[in-house]
């Protein structure tokens, strides 16, 4: 057999990235086709309602719903301001007169005779939709957004948290294996994506925040600090939308774990220039990958990076184990046998043969390995 099939984790220098930019809701899109753009670019927007806020005035005033007319002082589709009187009862004895008063600032948005309440609405609220890459709009999709697309250089990552952010690399190990400490991390690395080695703990999460550094890119970390650090546990669901101020790429896994050779290679390299990153990870069906995008040759997008695609995987190609008990592991495949073998499960399964930078060798199931693409 010349190749299996098997997930893929896209470590390159060189290849064309395109992404959908859509709104929630319908919008106006900003831009248009062929348009440069940069990552802090607004390419959409949309006014998203505000909120309603429901003032039971009948009750209030005591008085019958169907005379509700009679005692508001702002109409229906009127604006009103925080504490303007919206109603208003008209005792004999100006000493029991009742004020309804607007707890916000907004629009009457309707009035109900039938249930005697008032429903007032929040302003809107602009939605503005970024770029997040530096790139070239290369479709737009009316009232929804754009497709930007550009050269780059694309790492991906096994497990990320947190949103989309960009700055500059600042490298922050000397090598993959090193521990990124809190002492490493400076008050100039503010905005910027700071790429350690095999592991950073809770003392040099909070010392990142405290900062403001906009992500940290390591081999892995222990998930009871990533637990402190959200104040709950993850479940199955996508990531990508926490609040914590911080954007977190893991390149292995969970653990001390040396960041994959190539990966540190490829980020040393580029230390300096700009470079869109994201958290938003999904491991099941649609596989979201956390990922570090750095743009080649400004914003303008090559449009044929020469890269065939791939069916499979092949000897000689790099992988990463896992599964336990090799989990983490990097090495090299060094065959694919056809037949099918049986393992400690007693299923007989397709194989492939790795041998790992120590000289030793391990067959590992198919299933049990990922596919580091790149060139």
């Amino acid at each position: 057999m010349g190749h299996a099939y098997t997930p893929g984790l896209t470590v390159t220098e060189r290849t064309t990235v395109r992404k959908r930019r859509l709104l929630p809701i319908p919008g106006t899109v900003m831009v248009k086709q062929g348009d440069l753009l940069k990552a802090d670019s607004v390419v959409a927007q949309a006014e998203l309602p505000g909120k309603v806020h429901s003032i039971n005035v009948a009750n209030l005033l005591g008085i019958a719903p169907d005379e509700i007319h009679d005692y508001l002082i702002t109409k229906e589709g009127e604006p009103v301001r925080k504490d303007d009187v919206i109603a208003e009862n008209k005792p004999f004895i100006q000493f029991l007169k009742t004020a309804v008063r607007s707890p916000i600032q907004g629009t009457v948005e309707t009035v109900s005779a039938i249930t005697g309440q008032v429903l007032l609405r929040e302003p809107p609220r602009r939605l503005e939709l970024l770029a997040y890459i530096d790139g070239t709009a290369v479709e737009v999709h009316p009232q929804q957004g754009i497709t930007i697309e550009t050269s780059c250089t694309l790492v991906q990552g096994i497990f990320g948290v947190g949103g989309e952010t960009w700055g500059e690399i600042q490298m922050a190990a000397a090598s993959p294996d090193e521990t990124l400490a809190a002492d490493r991390l400076t008050t100039g690395m503010k905005g910027k994506i700071v790429v350690g080695g095999s592991f950073l703990g809770a003392d040099t999460l909070a010392r990142a925040r405290e900062i403001g550094v906009a992500a940290l890119i390591v081999g892995g970390i222990h998930d009871k600090d990533l637990r402190a650090l959200l104040g709950y546990d993850l479940g199955v669901a996508i990531t990508g939308t926490e609040k914590i101020g911080i954007t977190i790429i893991l390149t292995e896994g969970f653990g001390t774990i040396p960041m994959a050779a190539k990966t540190f290679a490829l980020l040393s390299k580029h230390q300096g220039q700009k470079a869109s990153v994201s958290g938003a990870t999904q491991i099941r069906a649609g596989v979201i990958r956390p990922e570090i995008i750095i743009t080649v040759d400004g914003t303008r997008a090559i449009q044929d990076t020469g890269v065939a695609e791939r069916g499979g995987i092949r000897v000689g190609d790099q992988v990463r184990i896992i599964r336990d008990p090799l989990f983490g592991r990097i090495g090299q495949v060094a065959a694919l046998p056809a037949d099918l073998r049986q393992i400690e499960t007693e299923s007989h399964v397709r194989v492939l043969e790795v041998g790992f930078p120590d000289k030793t060798r391990a067959v590992i199931p198919r299933a049990n390995v990922e596919l580091i693409e790149g060139q």
